[in-house]
């Protein structure tokens, strides 16, 4: 037993081990400081390199440049952060060519169970190369509806109306609608008693909508009256649209049936309304 306590005692004692276990700490320190330098540089020159395309006539959508500025930022951190844990490896002696040709026949041996991994970064790729949504896009992936947060390489997050964060794995993305692509339109059904006022009503509702041109940022033109919808014994049903900036018809319809209520009201004709936004 004294023997054994000598020995680890003169072990521990070791002014060789001590330097080595010193020199050991101070490159791995150096190796973690580096690193976080090159990443830091690094996403500096992502972001000076979009800063100067934002000047340029040739460039893509700002949304899609959050995008791409994140997932290049990604990269760059997953690359370095790798690259750093083979040194540290290295210093600790472990031979690092014979532990990745052991991970590259684990990698066959798990190989199929990794093929969902793979698929959501392919899916990934294609999705921000292909720009069928970006960070700040509205859209609805499968079932989930939201505001993208952000595209990932295995998964895209987006935030629901209600505040629920959804995590969707890119490989499981089948169908998407987009709403912020395109302008939308909003769609108010009016209908008023078969009394005879149609004429009457009809006028005042061009009127209405032509004084509306211009008076909203998100109104593309003046909404259009499309004229009689439906006849029935009892009511006349006028059809009125608008074409709006993306995600902006729910709100137009809104104004469309207060603006139109008032002028309808101050004509002394009574109104009830139907809608659609799309």
């Amino acid at each position: 037993m004294e023997r054994i306590y000598d020995n680890v005692t003169k072990e521990v004692m070791d002014e060789k081990l001590w330097l080595l276990l010193g020199e050991g700490i101070i490159k791995i320190f150096l190796v973690l400081l580096l690193s976080r330098i090159i990443i830091r540089i690094g996403k500096t020159v992502i972001s000076k390199f979009f800063a100067v395309r934002l000047r340029s006539p040739i460039r893509v959508s700002e949304r899609r440049e959050t995008t791409l500025i994140k997932l290049l930022e990604n990269i760059v951190t997953y690359v370095i952060n790798f690259i750093a844990l083979v040194m540290i490896l290295e210093i600790f002696g472990f031979d690092v060519k014979a532990l990745l040709a052991g991970a590259g026949i684990l990698g066959l041996a798990v190989g199929f169970g990794a093929q969902s991994l793979v698929k959501d970064i392919i899916t990934g790729f294609f999705v921000i190369f292909e720009d069928h949504f970006s960070v700040g896009d509205y859209i609805k992936i499968n079932t989930f509806e939201g505001e993208v947060l952000e595209i990932g390489l295995r998964t895209t997050k987006i935030k629901s109306s209600s505040g629920e964060l959804h995590l969707i794995p890119n490989g499981s993305i089948v169908q998407v609608t987009n709403y912020s692509i395109l302008n939308s339109k909003a769609v108010v059904d009016v209908a008023i008693p078969n009394d005879g006022s149609a004429e009457l009503a009809e006028r005042v509702l061009i009127q209405t909508l032509n004084n509306m041109e211009g008076k909203y940022d998100f109104l593309v033109k003046a909404p259009e009256f499309l004229g009689i919808e439906a006849i029935s014994p009892d009511e006349v049903v006028f059809r009125v649209t608008a074409e709006t900036k993306p995600m902006h018809h729910v709100e137009m319809s809104r104004i469309l049936r207060k603006e139109i209520s008032a002028a309808l009201d101050l004509s002394g004709i009574k109104s009830t309304y139907n809608g659609s936004e799309s």
